[in-house]
C-alpha cells in the first residue's frame, strides 16, 4: 500500500503540473509551446525523457558482461549532440518547422516527407510501447499482482493519466513534468545507491574507492578491434545513436524546437548532452556496488534482474522498493508521455496536414493513447522476450531510411525522382538483414550498432542512383534557390 500510496501522489503532482500549464492552451501550445520554453529546463528534463524505464534497470546490469564500457558509447553522445546543435538545429529554426520531417517536403518532395513520417510513426510506437510494456510487467509484479488487479486492467491505469496531463498542454506540460520526473529519477536513483553503500557498511567515499578498484571498473577497450565494445566502434557509435535517434527524431526534437531562439536550443542540446556521462556513470557504479553487495548476500541475479531481485527481495528495505518504484515510473513516464504527444504532432501535421484543427487534435491523441495501450497488450499475449528483441531490432532498422534520407538532403543538391524514395526506404533495412544474416551464417560476425550506418549509406545511395544535378528547392544551408 506504501507504493501505491506513493505512486497516487506522484501522478496527482503530475496532473497538478498539466493544469498550472493549460491556461489558455491551443494547438501551437501543444505542438511548439509557444516557442517560450526556458532552455535551462528543457535540457534539465531531456535529460530524464532521454532515460527510459529499461535504461533504469538494464544499465546498471550492463556492469557484468561489459563492465563500464558503455561510458564510451556516452562520450560519442557528446559529439553527436554538438552535431546535431550546430548542423541541424540551425536548419530546423531557419525554417520556424513544427515537425522535423516537413524539411524532407522542402527539399525533397512529398513522398520522401511522407516516407520519414511514417517510418517515425512506426519506430516511435512500437518502440515506445516496448519500452513500456518492460516497465508495466516490473509494476504489475511490484504492485497490482498483490492487489488482484489483472494486467489488461493494469495497462489503461498507467496509460490513462499519461493522457490526462498531456492531453490539453502537451510538450508545454511535458517542459515541466520532465524536469519534475528527471528530479524524483536522479532522487531515487541517489538514495538507492545511498541505501546499497550503508549494506555494504561504507561511506560514500569508500563506495567510490571500490567501485574505481573494482575489476569492472575498466572503460576503455583499445586492443581488441574485434570486440563490440572496442573505443573507437562505440565511441562513433554513440555520435550516429544521437545524431539519427535525437536530431532525426520527432519525439527527441519538439521538445529542443520550443525554446525561444536558436542560440538557447543549443546552449539546452549541449548542456544535456555532456549531463548523459556523469549520469551513466552513476548508473553503472550503482550496478557494480550491486554486484559486490550480491557476492555478499548470495542472492543470484545478474544483468537486468540484479536491481529489481534486490528491490524485491527487501534486503534494503521497503524504502528502498519505493524508491525504486518511483524511479521506474519517472523515468518511463517521461519517455512515453513525450512518445504520446510526438505521435499526436507528427500525425495531425505531416500524415493529415492540419495543424491547426484542434478538435482532430484531441481526436487523435485519444486514438494514440488507445492504439499505445492495444501493443502493450498485445506484447503480453505473445509473452515473448524474443520477440521485444525483435522489436527493438526492427526500431533500429527503420531509423536508417531516415539516416539516409536526411543525410542526401543535407550533403547533396540533386534532385531526387520523389516516388522512389518510399520503395528505397523500405529495400534498405530488408538489404541491411539479408547482409547480416549472410555475414553471421558465413564468418559468425554479427553487426552491431554499425547496421545503423550501413543502412542509412545504402539509403543514400538508391537515392542517388534515382537522382540528377541541379535542385530548385532551397538549399538547407543557405535557404537560397540552387
Amino acid at each position: 500500500m506504501i507504493i501505491l500510496f506513493s505512486v497516487l501522489i506522484y501522478f496527482g503532482l503530475l496532473l497538478a503540473f498539466s493544469r498550472l500549464t493549460t491556461r489558455g492552451s491551443s494547438n501551437d501550445t501543444f505542438f511548439r509551446a509557444n516557442r517560450r520554453s526556458p532552455w535551462y529546463m528543457v535540457a534539465f528534463g531531456m535529460v530524464g525523457a532521454s532515460i527510459s524505464g529499461v535504461t533504469f534497470v538494464s544499465v546498471p546490469g550492463m556492469v557484468g558482461a561489459s563492465d563500464m564500457t558503455y561510458l564510451q558509447t556516452c562520450m560519442g553522445f557528446i559529439l553527436g549532440y554538438i552535431v546535431v546543435a550546430f548542423v541541424l538545429l540551425p536548419i530546423y529554426y531557419r525554417y520556424d518547422l513544427t515537425t522535423i520531417y516537413t524539411y524532407l517536403s522542402l527539399r525533397l518532395g512529398r513522398c520522401s516527407y511522407l516516407s520519414g513520417a511514417s517510418f517515425f510513426l512506426l519506430s516511435k510506437m512500437t518502440g515506445a510501447a516496448a519500452r513500456f510494456y518492460v516497465v508495466c510487467i516490473i509494476l504489475q509484479e511490484f504492485v497490482f499482482d498483490s492487489m488482484g488487479i489483472p494486467f489488461y486492467i493494469t495497462v489503461p491505469l498507467l496509460v490513462v493519466p499519461i493522457w490526462l496531463y498531456t492531453r490539453r498542454g502537451g510538450v508545454k506540460t511535458l517542459v515541466w513534468t520532465d524536469t519534475f520526473q528527471t528530479l524524483c529519477m536522479f532522487a531515487a536513483l541517489i538514495l538507492i545507491i545511498v541505501h546499497v553503500t550503508d549494506a555494504l557498511d561504507m561511506s560514500l567515499g569508500q563506495a567510490m574507492g571500490a567501485v574505481m578498484d573494482s575489476g569492472h571498473s575498466r572503460v576503455f577497450v583499445f586492443d581488441d578491434w574485434v570486440s563490440r565494445q572496442n573505443f573507437w566502434k562505440q565511441f562513433f557509435s554513440g555520435v550516429f545513436i544521437v545524431v539519427v535517434m535525437t536530431g532525426l527524431d520527432q519525439d527527441m526534437m519538439q521538445k529542443n524546437l520550443t525554446c525561444k531562439t536558436l542560440r538557447e536550443a543549443q546552449k539546452d542540446m549541449c548542456s544535456y548532452g555532456v549531463a548523459f556521462l556523469p549520469a551513466n556513470a552513476l548508473f553503472l557504479s550503482l550496478g557494480v556496488l550491486l554486484m559486490m553487495l550480491a557476492q555478499r548476500t548470495g542472492v543470484d541475479a545478474s544483468g537486468d534482474q540484479l536491481l529489481p531481485a534486490f528491490a524485491a527481495s527487501g534486503e534494503l528495505g521497503m524504502a528502498v522498493v519505493v524508491f525504486f518504484t518511483i524511479g521506474i515510473v519517472a523515468a518511463s513516464f517521461s519517455s512515453a508521455d513525450s512518445a504520446l504527444t510526438s505521435l499526436t504532432t507528427s500525425f495531425c501535421v505531416d500524415i493529415r496536414g492540419r495543424a491547426n484543427d484542434e478538435r482532430l487534435r484531441h481526436r487523435v491523441h485519444v486514438g494514440m493513447a488507445v492504439v499505445f495501450a492495444l501493443f502493450i497488450l498485445l506484447f503480453r499475449v505473445f509473452n515473448n522476450t524474443s520477440l521485444l528483441d525483435a522489436i527493438y531490432v526492427m526500431c533500429s532498422y527503420t531509423y536508417g531510411p531516415l539516416l539516409g534520407m536526411f543525410g542526401f538532403a543535407l550533403l547533396t543538391r540533386r534532385t531526387v525522382r520523389d516516388r522512389c524514395v518510399p520503395y528505397i526506404a523500405v529495400a534498405s533495412p530488408l538489404i541491411c538483414f539479408g547482409i547480416d544474416t549472410a555475414t553471421t551464417a558465413l564468418c559468425g560476425y554479427h553487426f552491431g550498432y554499425e547496421l545503423l550506418m550501413l543502412n542509412g549509406l545504402l539509403t543514400f545511395a538508391g537515392m542517388w542512383a534515382v537522382s540528377r544535378k541541379g535542385d530548385a528547392q532551397p538549399h538547407p544551408t543557405t535557404g537560397l534557390q540552387a
